[in-house]
């Protein structure tokens, strides 16, 4: 999810997906915020997580109290919206998909629940540089100049950070928000990951809790979506793949047969300090009443970070005859009332006139402001752009800081939280109609909109009047989903042979060479990863012999960074996969063995039965060098 490229279908594991749940509570009030390693958080999951959580505690988390925010990872599963265009590019509402998310960010909120102590809360903020790029400059360079001026980037580089230690200083956990697009991965890369925020979190969980697995260590680093609409972590720029040169400045085009691209570096981010007290406050929905939901021409253009199929062009601000026939044969041509209101936007998809089978976009949207001391957390169900976040932390900050308790108040803006409407812009941004204009579906008064429900909401958590804001209406929770995913074949292997086998050995000898070289076990027989989740398990592990206790420590597992797990589908319902160990320069020298787990599923008789099994590689040494004295 989140590509939107048909061709991108999971074929493989890079790295497992997490969800980090944090717990506030001051003795009078709590809150609950929620970091997933996934897109974006879609209205239906976060109702379903709801629901799962009033089942188990009651009204002790809830709509006014929980936070959940996607870290965009554009290598998670979709399959977890009710709507209707996130259906069709998502292969419908899949419940393999959403089960496993439900049940995993619960688990993270119950494990935070058990977990719970008195302990100190520290706040900071710095600024990271050399790590982003805005990849809609023309867009950004139309808002006022003098506004512009009060910023040396054209991107955020702030980063703001909670710490939680112990009562006796033990850090035991934290959060940070940081404005950069997770597309570190491009739509070529088919395997699950939880690209550049999810690997900042792995390194400082892994620096924390050393020698524990993924997931398995006490402290728990959150990396945390903000701002992020048109902020690449592509830091070389777009480019033309057929060419290398740098695509067309205004609309990222290139000439006829090539597509832009994007390059990028890395950067990490480190812990900062400082101390406040707990309060929270809550939201309720609204219905937003500035046009209704449409996309425009530069939304199929997609961006440098993954273009189009089509040619579609960002900055479009006239239709295309051609795709406005087909669209008008096929879904209906949009209204004038429509037309007008989103203009300079040409419509491309009227998606607030589509109903069937069910509505495109959601039309009520959460707005939410959670407070943690003077740290204002604003939930934005979207993509905010640079400037637009500038402006609504100024705005907020302001009505904070009208009141004693507030003062100094640090604002940050959660992005990809509770409900996806795609983009949000300022006004100026909106009518160069690039993909993040074209991509703002309420049409150019969107962040006015936004600007105006947080202020108010904000004014009233200083004045203590939330109890007084009117309540908007309950979100709808559809019951007539439609799946287009075929159902997981049964698994069927070559005569005398056994689920697990394996066709390539690895070598006997490796030597610690960082990634340059690494161990693959190639499975002749495998089965499809989807017939049954492992859950609470895992695909691949990496073990080392112990001389001490005579047995086999896992070392790695299909969590890791330096783990690979591919699934092949072949022909007549036969699947192979290949595992690969990237070895780190750090691993020491000795035994080891790769172990492959899975379960196939086969029909006996009318019964489908689902039977583990697991393959392994020949016993091969690490070692330092290949030379000897």
């Amino acid at each position: 999810m989140g590509y939107a490229n048909s061709q991108q279908k999971a074929a493989g594991i890079h790295t497992r997906l997490f969800s980090r749940a944090f717990i506030v509570d001051d003795g009078n009030q709590r809150v609950l915020f929620v970091t997933a390693d996934i897109g974006m958080i879609s209205q239906r999951l976060r109702l379903e997580v709801l629901k799962a959580l009033q089942e188990k505690y009651g009204d002790l988390y809830r709509q006014e109290n929980v936070v959940m925010s996607g870290t965009h990872t554009h290598c998670g599963p979709g399959g977890y919206f009710q709507y209707t265009l996130f259906m069709i590019t998502g292969n419908g509402y899949v419940k393999e998909s959403t089960e496993p998310l439900v049940n995993g960010i619960v688990k993270s909120i119950d494990i935070a629940h058990r977990n719970m102590r008195p302990g100190r809360i520290y706040v900071n903020k710095g600024e990271l540089v050399d790590s982003s790029l805005n990849r809609s400059p023309h867009s950004y360079m139309n808002n006022p100049e003098d506004e512009r001026k009060r910023y040396e980037k054209n991107t955020d580089k702030q980063v703001v950070v909670l710490k939680f230690t112990d009562l006796d200083g033990d850090g035991i956990g934290m959060i940070s928000w940081f404005a950069v697009h997770a597309v570190s991965m491009n739509f070529t890369n088919r395997m699950v990951s939880s690209d550049n925020m999810g690997y900042a979190s792995y390194l400082l969980e892994q620096d924390k809790n050393f020698g524990e697995l993924p997931g398995q260590g006490s402290f728990v680093a959150g990396f945390s979506s903000s701002n992020l609409g048109d902020v690449s972590p592509n830091t070389r720029g777009p480019h033309c793949m057929n060419t290398g040169l740098l695509c067309d400045y205004l609309n990222s085009s290139c000439p006829v047969g090539g597509l832009p691209a994007s390059e990028n570096n890395s950067a990490v981010l480190n812990l900062l300090h400082t101390t406040h007290n707990v309060i929270y406050r809550h939201y309720k929905p609204f219905l937003g009443r500035t046009c209704k939901p449409a996309l425009g021409h530069s939304f199929a253009a997609g961006t440098t970070d993954g273009g189009g199929d089509l040619n579609f062009t960002q900055g479009a601000v006239e239709g295309d005859p051609f795709w406005d026939g087909i669209r008008d044969a096929l879904l209906g041509p949009p209204s004038n009332q429509t037309k007008d209101c989103h203009h300079p936007k040409p419509i491309l998809f009227s998606t607030g006139e589509m109903n069937w089978p069910l509505p495109w976009h959601p039309s009520v949207v959460d707005v939410q402001i959670i407070t943690i001391g003077s740290v204002a957390i604003l939930a934005i169900p979207g993509e905010m752009t640079t400037m637009a976040g500038r402006r609504l932390r100024a705005a907020v900050k302001k009505e904070l800081e009208a009141a004693e308790k507030f003062k100094n108040a640090e604002v940050v803006i959660a992005g990809l939280s509770n409900v996806y409407t795609h983009y949000i812009t300022t006004f100026e941004e909106y009518q160069i109609q690039r993909y993040e204009g074209a991509s703002t579906i309420f049409g150019p008064h969107t962040f006015a909109a936004y600007l105006q429900k947080f202020t108010n909401l904000a004014r009233a958590i200083a004045q203590d009047k939330v109890s007084e804001l009117p309540v908007g209406p309950e979100p709808p929770f559809f019951t007539n989903l439609f799946n287009l995913m075929a159902a997981a074949t049964y698994d069927a292997k070559p005569e005398n042979t056994s689920f697990g086998d394996v066709l390539d050995q690895v070598n006997s000898i490796y030597r610690q060479v960082g990634h340059l070289l690494r161990p693959e076990m190639f499975l002749k027989v495998s089965s499809c990863p989807c017939c049954f989740l492992q859950r609470d398990k895992t695909f691949v592990t990496v073990e080392m012999y112990d001389n001490l206790t005579d047995s086999w420590e896992v070392v790695h597992n299909d969590a890791s960074w330096e783990t690979r797990f591919h699934w092949l589908k072949g022909s007549n319902r036969r699947s192979n996969a290949t595992v690969e160990w990237h070895i780190p320069s750090s691993a020491p020298s000795g035994l080891y063995r790769i172990r492959h787990f899975g379960h196939y599923k086969q029909l006996q008789g009318l019964q489908t039965i689902i039977t583990p099994y697991e393959g392994s590689s020949d016993i091969f040494r690490v070692v330092s060098s290949f030379y000897h004295q």
